[in-house]
This record gives structure tokens, sequence and C-alpha cells, in this order.
């Protein structure tokens, strides 16, 4: 019997386009995906070995439930349509349900478009990963679901709408620059770190008598140094997955761009760490890699590959100065504060300076050419006030929600709780638990560590 010839279903060109690009889009989205990963061994690697199991389960249930936020409510108003404050479509999404007017998916939703929702679900899901930064080690188990909702389902969404998805801040002058979420994502991280931060309190020993700060060194900077990279391989879905698209490929150049950007906040970070302390700290290494590639989210898709560099170089050396200067009066355990905010803030205000022309002025792009093309400081106002903006915006909600959390439920641990370890605490078992088991026996009847061994 003869084996019938093979036959190919006829594609036309523009579906294979669309196909092209939800494969690039799904891709990127599995990279910023994997980012989650990276912050778990950042934390991991900042944290005391009593604390590290706490940090794997705040990562696994927060990522699913702002996965559930977004894809419930959190799209719905941040790319649902083109209202000036939210959206107003696209709830429980699904394919086949339409979308507003202004919507960047506007239309009866098509198995295209939810790679777009993805994207967009696991940036959200990034930006409220950064907020727990600053929180390592004392903060109670009952504060991540709480604020994951609040943050995923309306924090998120308003900052987003204003400013990716044609809102407020699209509307000031000629529309604030944020490619891929300097502000968006880092800022609004950051700044509700701030917020529980301040409610929160240091951790125990972290300043002395005299209000000077203490090293509470983390357990394990070959975890830290993994996640590190992890981010940097994450950043390139992040960064140049923003272009939503293959035409002209124009991800490749903001792929670049996004390295040597990261490659000279390392060198920046270490030549002002060693000239600040004399000695080269690893931490600060990480931080100058992660600041850099915080700072270049922002002009990414709208600077030329010379200011890349010159971006990233500055965040570095930020970054080390902001650390040595925030840890004098905040414990942020990870500098989520310098690395994501203050990065942040640099890296929107840079696309008012580094904006090109042949980028800016694009069809479909928002904003004008930046300070050193045009002499106009117009562009860094909006900017400017952007942050500002988005800020206030972000730390009054956030500080109202762990206010709320701190009177109803507690948001910190007990100082007994605190020297025993979240692991054991909260989640009754360890990390590590080798570390904390007498004679490495094992069981349940095994005994810890700081327990009583009874005479053989």
């Amino acid at each position: 019997m003869m084996t019938p010839p093979l036959t190919f279903a006829t594609r036309s060109l523009g579906s294979v386009t669309i196909d092209l690009d939800a494969l690039w889009i799904v891709v990127a989205a599995v990279l910023v995906m994997f980012m989650q990963a990276g912050f778990a061994c950042v934390e991991i690697g900042f944290s005391r070995g009593k604390n590290v199991g706490a940090v794997v389960a705040k990562v696994l249930l927060n990522f699913s439930i702002a996965s559930l936020a977004w894809w419930a409510c959190g799209f719905a108003l941040a790319f649902g349509g083109g209202g000036l404050l939210l959206g107003d479509s696209g709830f429980f999404l699904h394919v086949g349900q339409t979308l507003s007017s202004g919507s960047p998916i506007a239309g009866p939703v098509t198995p295209a478009d939810t790679g777009y929702v993805l994207f967009q679900m696991v940036f959200c899901a990034v930006s409220l990963a950064i907020v727990w930064g600053t929180t390592l080690e004392r903060i109670r188990f009952i504060a991540y679901p709480i604020y994951a909702v609040v943050f995923a389902a309306v924090i998120y969404p308003l900052v987003a709408h204003w400013i990716f998805g044609g809102g407020l801040l699209g509307q000031i002058g000629s529309g604030m620059q944020d490619f891929a979420g300097s502000t968006v994502v880092h800022l609004t991280g950051a700044t509700g770190g701030l917020a529980a931060l301040l409610l929160l309190g240091p951790r125990r020993g972290k300043y002395g008598p005299d209000g000077r700060p203490r090293a509470i060194p983390g357990h394990s900077m070959p975890m830290f140094g993994i996640g590190v990279l992890i981010l940097w391989l994450g950043w390139f879905g992040f960064n140049a997955g923003s272009t939503l698209s293959t035409e002209g490929a124009r991800f490749a150049e903001i792929a670049l761009a996004t390295n040597i950007a990261a490659a000279a906040g390392v060198v920046g970070a270490a030549i002002t760490v060693t000239l600040l302390t004399r000695r080269l700290d690893v931490g600060m290494l990480g931080n100058g890699a992660i600041g850099a590639l915080v700072a270049i989210t922002a002009p990414c898709g709208f600077v030329e590959l010379w200011a890349a560099p010159l971006i990233g170089l500055i965040a570095g050396v930020i970054v080390v100065i902001s650390v040595l200067a925030i840890d004098r009066v905040l414990d942020d355990p990870v500098g989520a504060l310098s690395a994501h905010g203050v990065a942040g803030i640099w890296g929107t205000l840079s696309c008012g300076i580094f904006a090109a022309p042949r980028l800016a002025d694009a069809p479909g792009a928002p904003g004008q050419a930046g300070l050193i093309y045009n002499g106009s400081f117009e562009q860094l106002g909006v900017q400017a006030l952007g942050v500002v903006v988005a800020f206030t915006l972000v730390f009054s909600i956030s500080y109202v929600t762990f206010a709320a959390i701190k009177a109803v439920f507690g948001l910190r641990v007990t100082e007994a709780e605190e020297e025993e370890g979240l692991d054991i605490v909260e989640h009754g078992m360890y990390g590590y638990p080798e570390q904390f088991i007498v004679g490495g026996e094992v069981g349940l009847d095994a005994p810890l560590a700081d327990e009583p061994v009874a005479p053989r």
C-alpha cells in the first residue's frame, strides 16, 4: 500500500506573521517568568539559613495569586480600554470576549492575543516580587496574599494603564516614555516595599545602641550570584520582548543595549564600592548589574547604543551610593529600594536626556527626543512628573493596605519568632533541616539544635 503524499495547509503571510509574533511574545514571557527563580535565589542568598524556606513559599504563592488576580481583574483595568484612569473590559478574560476601543488588543480576543495577556501578567508578578526584598526575615506570611491581591488587581493595573495603556501619564505632553517598565514595574515594586518597610521596622540587631547599622550577612553569596545571572537572562525577555513583535528585528538591538548597560553597571559598581570601602563587595557587584538593568528598562527602546553603557555605568555608581546611604536609616536586606527604586527613577529620567530622534519620533512612539538632541527640557519634565505621580499613587494605596494588615492581623512576627526563624515559625520546617538537627538524626523525634538532648 502506498503512503499518501504529505499535504500542507496554505497559510497567508499575514497569518504566519501573527503566529511568529505570538511565539516571540510567549518565549519572552517565559523568560520573564523565569525571573521569579532569580528573585528567589537573590533573596535566599541574602537571608540567613533559618529563613530560606519562607522565601520559596512566598515566591510560589505570590506568583500564583498575581496570575489569578491579573486574569480576573488586573488586565481589564490596565489594558481593557482607553479610559483616562482605567480600562473597562476583559474581566475574567476568555477567547472571543470583546475588548473596548483603546485596548492594545481591542475587539474580539484571539488565541494570539492571549500571549499579550500572559506577557503583561508576568510583568505584574515581577513587580510584586520586588516589594518583598525590603521585608525579609521578619514579616508575617499573612501579609503576602492580602497585599498580592490588592497589588495585582488594583495598584499595578492603575500604573500600567496610566503609562503603558494610554491613560493619564500617556496624555501629558507628548506622553511619558517607559519602554519596558523602569517606573511601571520597578519603581512601583520598590515603592510598595518602602511602604511596608516603614511600618515593619528593621530586623533585630540591625542597628546598635548608637544607631549605627550592623551587617547581617546572608548565608550564600553563590546563591545570590546565580540569582543575579538568572535575572540578567530574564531581562532579555523583559526588554526585548516589549517590542511585542519581530518586525524589523528591533528586539535584537534592544537585547544588545540591555546587555552592555548591565555590563557597564557592574563595572561602575565595582569601581565605586572599591573607592568608598577599599573592598570589592560581591553584593554590590550584583546590585550594580540589577540596578543597570532596571535603569536601561525604560530607555532601551528609545536610545542609541552608545547611550546604553553610559546609562548603566551611572546606575552602577548610583546604586552603591544609595545602598550605603539608605542602610544608615532603613533595613533593606537586598537593596531593593536602591536597585529597583532609585535606579528606576534614573532610568525613567534618562529617557528625557538621551531619547534619540530616530526612535522617539517613530510612528506610535510616545514622547519626544531628549535634552541632548533638541535642547528642550520638556520630555525630561514629563518623565519627572510621571515618577512623582506613580510614586504617590503606589505609596498611598500600599501604605494604607499594609497599615490595615498591621491593625487587623499584625504585620511583624514577635521577637521570639524572629529569633527562631520564619521557616519553623510560619511553615513548621527548616529550609536546611540538617543544620538544626543534633547528631545527624532524622525523623519526627530527632532533637533540634536548640532543644536539650536526653542522655544516652
